[in-house]
């Protein structure tokens, strides 16, 4: 049984992708893919924990040399962690390999949880990771936006900042009860079958802005003047 913290046996890593001592580099791989699309946190009865566990078994089984003869070494994938605006829009992004070398990788728009991605003759696992209040859930991406109480509790207009830039939103009393608005369409962009994403913005009433000096004070006569 693999004990967190340790390096899985080669008879453990075999038994996670439950593999019998004399299985072949080909049944290898199709264990694998079948483990990883069980295990991946994306699909109902997912696990991110057990998907890690898939993927370390995967290594021990390469690096044990089940696979030294099919697989070489840069085919074994490398934790690629990327931020959630970078997995919607893409872009450049420089890491260094276990053999010290450093090399640029470019990111294609829409990258998703778990997709394999190949620079040169190196191999990365794609692990989009939360950065602040905004996630990727599957196509979707996540954001919290923060709007005028008023507005979250009779509903109107509110303008919001996004990874895709200002967005003009209108909230429905519905919506405010829900405190979730969906912008569809808005989310990560199609990519290798996976389609179109949409964008949700978890609403948080803001702030109330404090009131300038001259409006205190025009209220102060308002209220002498009243008097």
């Amino acid at each position: 049984m693999h004990v967190p913290g340790r390096t899985l046996a080669p008879s453990d890593a075999r038994a996670i992708l439950g593999l019998g001592p004399l299985s072949t580099p080909h049944e290898i791989r199709r264990a694998f893919r079948e483990a990883a699309k069980r295990a991946h946190p994306d699909r109902p009865g997912g696990d991110a924990t057990r998907f890690r566990l898939v993927i370390e078994a995967y290594r021990v089984l390469q690096t044990d040399g089940a696979l030294a003869l099919a697989a070489p070494a840069y085919d074994r994938p490398v934790d690629l962690v990327i931020t959630p605006v970078q997995a919607l829009a893409g872009g450049q992004r420089e890491t260094r390999l276990a053999d010290g070398r450093t090399i640029r990788i470019k990111l294609p728009a829409g990258l998703r949880q778990g997709e394999f991605l190949r620079a040169g003759q190196a191999k990365f696992v794609i692990i989009i990771a939360a950065e602040g209040d905004t996630l990727v859930r599957g196509d979707d991406l996540w954001m919290t936006a923060k709007v005028d109480p008023t507005v979250l509790s009779e509903g109107g207009r509110a303008a919001v900042e996004t990874p895709l830039g200002r967005r003009i939103v209108w909230v429905t009393r519905k919506a405010a009860e829900r405190g979730l608005i969906r912008l569809e369409g808005q989310g990560l962009p199609a990519r290798a079958g996976r389609p179109q994403g949409s964008l949700f913005l978890r609403l948080e009433a803001a702030d109330a802005p404090s009131e300038s000096e001259a409006r205190l004070l025009l209220k102060r006569f308002a209220a002498a003047w009243a008097a």
